[in-house]
């Protein structure tokens, strides 16, 4: 391209285009083609459109007047680069000195000889040892040497059926739910999910509280800046609507926020605020099952932090030809963990246990086995009689004290029954 030309040539982004979209990029493995021009080329695409992980399935061919050629973008012979990088093609208007860059999908083509058979493999036809005895049983045999050949190979035939309706059956599972929503739903069966896999980053050796649990891991500061807008709305609450809310059944712990959050302007307020209305998405998020794209739309979250929440807090499933996010056991301990680390740093280490596992709808000893999994110090219910329990606040709490508390992990031991 002359430098005039590129002083006056202007780029056109396509934007995001589906698969049927893409330009294509053909490489041939066996050498380059001297006339392009004369390339019959053909695509096809996969006919199971309602299967995301089968829908940008593309067949390309290619024929010339010696050899026909064909490449696909799955599979083992599909390139790996299209998944690690993203390639794009500008395409140059030479009356609008327009370049318009379109996304692109490159396509590894293989020579088709016609009529290349896959020769037999000599040890096809070798017999096992197993297969001479019954050939010696069928001709020499006895009649009761054949009667449990016959109902051995019968029990075996039984066996091979049974095996592969299992294995439809398997798969049957698998493409209506997905592979990734399979492992887990096992996962979280046989452990109620490894808490430790989903606790926040933790530094023990830390040599202050608020080092143990990095607020920047539970809200980065690009996530934590995008919340001034929500942030200011929450402080603009009065203190009549936050008893309307009360009396309505809002979050416990969001109200609690805002009524104990300083009352003078200031980089305190600031933070316990946007720290409430990011609460407030935890806590709804843990009280659904399936989760849509517009989720928090109506109370003006963020795109970022919706994306946040998607992202690291749910699971996605494959279900009737769509893919969900669902919020699944271990995701809910996993809310539970950030949010009580969230009320950790905005209420001076100290958060409320009981608000909490009401607020996230999971019980309060899952709530407990979550607060020891991250180290924190509880303390216990006081023994008050009954017309004095009114009168003080037997919430239990749990507090971030250094050094972290290694709490005993008793595991069940089922007793054997003697053989006798």
């Amino acid at each position: 391209m002359s430098t005039n030309m590129a002083a006056s040539c202007s780029l056109v982004c396509c934007g995001e285009e589906r698969d049927s979209d893409k330009a294509v990029i053909v490489r041939f493995s066996n050498g380059r083609v001297k006339n392009a021009d004369k390339l019959d080329l053909m695509m096809y695409k996969n006919a199971d459109d309602s299967n995301p992980r089968k829908r940008s399935r593309r067949i390309l061919a290619a024929e010339t007047h010696r050899l026909s050629y064909v490449g696909n973008n799955f599979g083992a012979g599909s390139m790996k680069c299209n998944s690690l990088c993203k390639y794009y093609v500008g395409v140059l208007n030479r009356q609008s000195m327009q370049m318009e860059v379109h996304s692109a999908q490159i396509f590894n083509m293989q020579p088709i000889v016609p009529g290349e058979t896959q020769a037999a493999k000599p040890q096809d036809t070798i017999m096992t040892y197993r297969d001479k005895v019954d050939s010696l049983i069928e001709a020499f045999g006895t009649n009761k040497q054949k009667r449990a050949l016959s109902s051995r190979r019968l029990n075996q035939v039984g066996s091979d059926t049974l095996h592969q309706a299992v294995a439809n059956a398997a798969n049957s599972v698998i493409d209506q739910k997905g592979l990734e929503a399979l492992q887990q739903e096992v996962a979280d069966s046989e452990a109620q999910g490894d808490l430790a896999l989903h606790l926040p980053p933790c530094n023990a050796n830390a040599d202050k509280p608020e080092s143990v649990y990095l607020f920047d891991h539970l809200l980065s500061p690009a996530e934590f800046g995008a919340l001034e807008q929500a942030g200011s709305k929450m402080a603009e609450l009065t203190s009549e609507k936050l008893l309307k809310m009360r009396d309505g059944g809002g979050f416990l712990c969001v109200l609690k926020l805002l009524e104990n959050m300083p009352s003078v302007e200031g980089e305190a307020r600031d933070k316990t605020t946007r720290c409430a209305f990011y609460l407030l998405m935890l806590l709804k998020l843990a009280q659904q099952r399936s989760i849509t794209k517009k989720f928090g739309q109506e109370e003006g979250c963020p795109r970022i932090i919706q994306n946040k929440l998607l992202r690291t807090f749910t699971v996605e499933t494959f279900n009737n030809g769509r893919v969900q996010n669902i919020v699944s056991a271990s995701m809910r301990a996993k809310l539970a963990a950030y949010s009580l680390a969230l009320l950790l740093h905005v209420s001076h280490m100290t958060a409320d246990l009981t608000l909490l596992h009401r607020d996230l709808g999971i019980t309060e000893a899952r709530m407990i086995e979550v607060a020891k999994s991250m180290g924190l110090t509880l303390n216990k219910q006081p023994q008050v009689k009954a017309e004095e329990a009114a009168l003080q606040d037997t919430n239990r709490q749990a507090s971030l004290v250094l050094p972290l508390i290694k709490y005993n992990q008793f595991m069940e031991r089922r007793k054997r029954k003697k053989m006798h």
